[in-house]
């Protein structure tokens, strides 16, 4: 197993990137009318979870790189919700392949704060 020296070596941080970029693909297929509402949520819900995961990381505690990773698991709820949202409105859409996504990252960070959170661990 190799060495974390960055949260570029994230397995969850990498997740986070490729969904983001699944999210700004998906989010091209909208209305133009929807540039200012949906578009801009989704896409900041979803450089949340990344970004978060890289911020906590970088904070030098174990107390708040669980904080962050738990805003990031809040970003994946908020996207999910929105996701569903968008195949209510426009079933023509298809949100399917983040939504997978949002579930392994979901899981990713489940494991991560527990981790982080275990008084075994050092």
């Amino acid at each position: 197993m190799s060495e974390i020296s960055s949260y570029k070596d994230l397995i969850v941080w990498q997740k986070g990137l490729e969904l983001t970029k699944t999210v700004y693909q998906l989010t091209t297929k909208l209305p133009e009318n929807e540039k200012f509402g949906l578009v801009s949520q989704v896409r900041r819900a979803a450089v949340s979870i990344p970004s978060n995961i890289a911020e906590g990381r970088e904070r030098g505690t174990r107390k708040d790189y669980a904080q962050f990773l738990r805003i990031a698991l809040g970003s994946t709820a908020e996207l999910e919700t929105q996701l569903i949202l968008i195949e209510s409105i426009y079933p023509e859409i298809s949100t399917a392949s983040a939504q997978t996504e949002i579930t392994h990252i979901r899981k990713m960070l489940y494991v991560l704060i527990r981790k982080l959170n275990s008084p075994s661990n050092p």
